[in-house]
């Protein structure tokens, strides 16, 4: 008999639920990840995001080859043609059970039902595992067992499970016979075009090695450091989590392993909590799933008419609104394909309330550029900003980009370095250059007043409201 590995978004030997039931006998076992371009085109992904599953599935197989398990790479645009692609590869090594990790959006969902019904009646057992999360989907509901649509109360039921259930990661699994060779895939697919120089190593074991140097070295100045984003206090581990080749439930056992040999516990503790946030946003995923629709969390926020995007989105996406903290911000973006989580907030408060534009615009771009792009953490961080989503900002909660500047990057440092334009100027005027002087060559005036599109913002979800 022969076991199937399908890999998906779980490109990791350690802790994983599917590899290990399909190792836990003496069958054979076979792997293969699907390359759907069409798919991923559809979903917005980034060069940077293709280029970075491509070269960590190459790796994947690698590893693979090594304990005697193949890797197939398999291509198929879409996810309506990967069943019959996998159907033919069963047949092919007359696969007795298929295993895989499950995924929550809403196509990924509708293609492993549509997979159950095509396959199932062909004596085909398959199997699925929860994963993503370190509390399983479904795990964290209210005393009315109805899910959580505020975070406060989620996360504190979260902990509390977690301690009455601490999670138990599944070992790599050991070698089932001699090494067998590693197939390849090229990492760079043309319709996607360039990426940005890669944002952080390749690998299963340089993301350990990562998350080992920031629970040793930074996480114990988190909370103080995290949103300052001229300097390294974010534990960067956000591309490896996103296309899974970290597992929440790991940084969650090593950070609690961390924490329980002492240092600054605040730090540890704002670390966990955002595990617990990522987690919130799968399980709002999994519960809600119109959010995957591009539709709002809150139904009654579909009737606020959002302005045209027209030329004031275009310059939020190159990164040239006059507005320093912004521009920054997005150049970040475009030049590397990931943003400081800070900056995201800001970023996206000031295309939803200052220019007044469809969330799902933004969404959508960070999507596009993100080596990081997770579906339920970047719906989830721009439904809160645009007051739309479970748990959001309030609407008259409103960033100004020009004090959270000065609050966060005080001495321009992370400006100067995305915004040259404005390198001569002094620590008061760089985050304000239109307050005073002249603006210097070739930076525009700010294409938006904050103090009145802020007012304008608030009196339309007022009246939203009444």
């Amino acid at each position: 008999m022969t076991q199937l590995v399908w890999f998906r978004n779980d490109l990791r030997l350690a802790d994983n639920p599917a590899l290990t039931a399909a190792c836990s006998d003496r069958d054979r076992v076979i792997a293969c990840f699907i390359v759907s371009p069409g798919q991923w085109r559809q979903h917005d992904w980034s060069a940077a995001r293709v280029r970075f599953v491509l070269a960590h599935a190459n790796e994947l197989s690698r590893q693979l080859a090594a304990l005697g398990i193949s890797l197939t790479f398999l291509r198929a645009d879409t996810f309506a043609d990967a069943i019959p692609a996998l159907a033919t590869l069963c047949r092919q090594h007359d696969v007795t059970h298929l295993h895989f990790n499950e995924e929550y959006g809403i196509n990924e969902r509708r293609r492993d039902k549509q997979l159950k019904d095509a396959l199932s009646t062909s004596g085909l057992a398959i199997s699925k595992y929860r994963d993503q999360c370190a509390a399983p989907v479904g795990s964290i509901l209210t005393r009315q067992q109805e899910p959580y649509s505020v975070f406060t109360p989620f996360a504190r039921n979260w902990r509390q499970w977690l301690d009455d259930n601490p999670p138990q990661l599944h070992p790599v699994p050991t070698a089932r016979g001699e090494a067998v060779a590693a197939a390849q895939v090229e990492t760079g697919l043309d319709e996607f075009g360039p990426a940005p120089a890669a944002l952080v190593p390749c690998g299963e074991e340089a993301a350990h090695r990562q998350l080992e140097a920031f629970l040793t070295e930074r996480a114990g100045q988190y909370k103080a450091q995290r949103d300052i984003p001229a300097i390294n206090g974010t534990s960067q581990l956000s591309p490896y989590l996103a296309n899974g080749v970290l597992s929440g439930r790991q940084c969650l056992v090593a950070a609690r392993q961390a924490q329980a040999m002492g240092g600054n516990q605040e730090g540890f503790t704002t670390w966990i909590n955002e595990i617990a946030w990522r987690d919130f946003y799968i399980h709002i995923l999994w519960h809600y799933p119109r959010i995957s629709m591009h539709r709002a969390f809150k139904p009654e926020t579909e009737a606020l008419v959002w302005n045209p995007p027209g030329e004031a989105f275009e310059a939020w996406k190159e990164g040239r609104t006059g507005v320093p903290i912004v521009d920054a911000a997005m150049r970040q973006l475009s030049q590397t394909g990931w943003m400081h989580n800070r900056l995201r907030m800001i970023t996206a408060m000031f295309l939803t309330k200052n220019l007044f534009i469809d969330w799902r615009l933004g969404e959508q771009w960070f999507m596009n550029q993100l080596v990081d792009g997770f579906l339920a953490s970047n719906n989830g961080g721009w439904q809160w900003s645009a007051s739309t989503g479970t748990d959001a900002a309030p609407y008259f909660r409103v960033f100004n980009p020009a004090t959270q500047s000065e609050r966060f990057d005080p001495d321009g440092e992370f400006i100067r370095h995305y915004v040259p334009e404005l390198a001569k100027l002094d620590a008061r005027r760089i985050h304000q250059p239109w307050a005073g002087g002249v603006i210097p060559k070739g930076y525009p005036r700010p294409i938006v007043d904050l103090k009145e599109s802020r007012k304008e913002a608030i009196a339309r979800f007022q009246a939203l409201k009444d």
